[in-house]
Parts: structure tokens; C-alpha cells; sequence
């Protein structure tokens, strides 16, 4: 065989890669990348599987007791139940440990807003006091977790305490989060009044010009309004970023309440992980569309 014969011979390899070249460029592939790559992307993805899996257990268990009583089935028991609940238990874990440094950022927000104040005294005030909340918050977790795992040797009557303490440090924040999206929502309020208005008196001063000063000013008006158009745009997007945090904290709520009292809010299970499955994915939502253009 000759040399250039071959070189002309496909190996598996070339063909696999010149299939893989047909596919075009995916900006959502791309995006899944850029969102998966980042710790808060991953954990709320992981987020949206465990509620998912936790909520998804009593149904499959229910059915499984239902099948069982029509005589369907041998045992009261569903195995796929089972499984995910040991799903739902890995990835809960997993998530708390990667939590382990989630103090460090607490402290660079902190340091921040000294150097970098919010745009008024009650945000900054409201975020001290978030980022004070997280400084107990996460201490306390990490200590009760790792006493529950046997890492570090507490009482159970210690752990129980850190566990709930460091729950109502949580309820603190998510109470304060939403005075938060209060003081946002005003804030882009007011943001939107002074665009309308600018918007009126640039008209008013082109309608109310010389000809050519009409004309000139009819230009910058259709500059302005370009402009307003972005604008405009941008405060809608901000607004619904605050309507879906204000929904994910509506999710939060019930839930560090429930964990903040020693014999919890709900007697059923189901409302947990029913409030955490709406914080999950609206979580989820806003963290993937807030990553979409970057």
C-alpha cells in the first residue's frame, strides 16, 4: 500500500471527529457549561434534583401502599421510592458540605460594603444585617452537620441547638431579604417615573421648537427613545428578577420557621418538600436567566 493511500484511510477516530464537526455551535450548551461551572450554578441545579426526589418519594410510596392493598403488589414498599430518597439524601449532604466555605464570601460582602455602599442607608443597613445573620448562620451549620456525620464530637442536645439557632439566623436573613426586594422594588419605581419623564419633556421641547431646531431636535428625540427603549427594557428585567426572588423567599420562609421550632411547623413532610421544590426551581430560574448574557 502507498504512502498516500494511507494517508487517505479514515481511522475511527477521524470519523467520530468529522461527525462531531457537522453539529453546529449550541449557545444554550454553552450557557449550561458556564452556569454548571460556578458553585452557586451547581447547587442550585442539584437544588432542583433533590426537592424533586424528596417530593417524589411519598407519592411513589403511597402508591406502592395503594397497590399493595389492591393486591398488586407483595410488599407495601417501592424500591424506586428508595432509591430516590437515598438520592435525595446524597445530594443534601453533598450540598452541605460544599457549604463549608460559604462563610468566606459572607466575610468579602461584608468587608464590601464599606468600600462599595448600596445606593441608600436602609440597603445598607438591611445587608449588615443580612450578612451578620450568615456569620451565625453558617458556623452553627457547619458544626451541627458534621457532629451529626461523627466528624466532631457534640451532645445531642448541642447539636440539636446549633441545628436550630443556625435555622433562625436563616429565617433572619430570609425576613430581612424581603424589606430587601421592598427597597429594590421602589427603587426601580423611581427609576422608571424619571424615565417617563424625560421622555415627556424631550418630546414637549421637539414639538414645541423652530423647524430646524425641530429637526434637530427630532433627532436626539429618536436617540432618546432608542435609548429609553433599553432602558425600559432593562427595568423589566428588573422587576422580574425581584418578583422571582420575592417568590423564592416566600418558598424559604415556611421552611426556616419549620426549622427554627423544636417540633417544627408542618406534621407532614410534604409541605417541605413542597415549599422547597418552588424555591428550587424559581431559584433556579432567575440564577439561569440572570447568567444568560454573560
Amino acid at each position: 500500500m502507498s504512502k498516500r493511500t494511507m494517508l487517505s484511510v479514515n481511522t475511527p477516530t477521524d470519523l467520530i471527529l468529522a461527525g462531531v464537526s457537522r453539529i453546529p455551535p449550541s449557545a444554550q450548551l454553552d450557557h449550561a457549561v458556564r452556569f454548571l461551572g460556578t458553585w452557586s450554578g451547581s447547587d442550585k441545579f442539584f437544588m432542583l434534583i433533590e426537592n424533586t426526589a424528596k417530593l417524589l418519594v411519598p407519592l411513589l410510596e403511597s402508591r406502592a401502599v395503594a397497590s399493595y392493598k389492591s393486591g398488586g403488589k407483595a410488599i407495601p414498599k417501592s424500591e424506586v421510592a428508595l432509591r430516590l430518597k437515598n438520592l435525595g439524601s446524597l445530594i443534601s449532604d453533598s450540598r452541605t458540605l460544599l457549604r463549608l466555605w460559604g462563610l468566606l464570601p459572607i466575610i468579602q460582602w461584608l468587608l464590601s460594603l464599606s468600600r462599595t455602599p448600596p445606593p441608600t442607608r436602609s440597603l445598607k443597613t438591611i445587608e449588615t444585617l443580612q450578612a451578620l445573620s450568615m456569620l451565625v448562620y453558617y458556623p452553627l451549620e457547619h458544626l451541627s452537620f458534621l457532629s451529626t456525620k461523627k466528624v466532631i464530637s457534640l451532645s445531642p442536645t448541642c447539636t440539636t441547638k446549633y441545628s436550630l439557632w443556625s435555622s433562625r439566623a436563616w429565617a433572619i436573613y430570609v425576613v430581612l431579604q424581603f424589606l430587601h426586594l421592598r427597597e429594590d422594588w421602589g427603587l426601580v419605581m423611581m427609576r422608571e417615573r424619571a424615565l417617563k419623564r424625560d421622555a415627556r419633556t424631550t418630546i414637549t421641547t421637539a414639538t414645541t421648537s423652530s423647524t430646524r431646531e425641530g429637526e434637530k431636535q427630532l433627532g436626539a428625540s429618536m436617540s432618546a427613545y432608542a435609548e429609553e427603549q433599553h432602558l425600559q427594557a432593562e427595568i423589566l428585567k428588573r422587576k422580574s428578577a425581584i418578583i422571582n426572588e420575592l417568590i423564592v423567599n416566600l418558598g424559604y420562609l415556611p421552611l426556616t420557621v419549620h426549622w427554627s421550632l423544636k417540633t417544627g411547623l408542618f406534621k407532614n413532610d410534604v409541605w417541605v418538600h413542597v415549599f422547597g421544590m418552588i424555591a428550587a426551581v424559581y431559584s433556579f430560574r432567575g440564577s439561569w436567566r440572570a447568567s444568560r448574557g454573560l
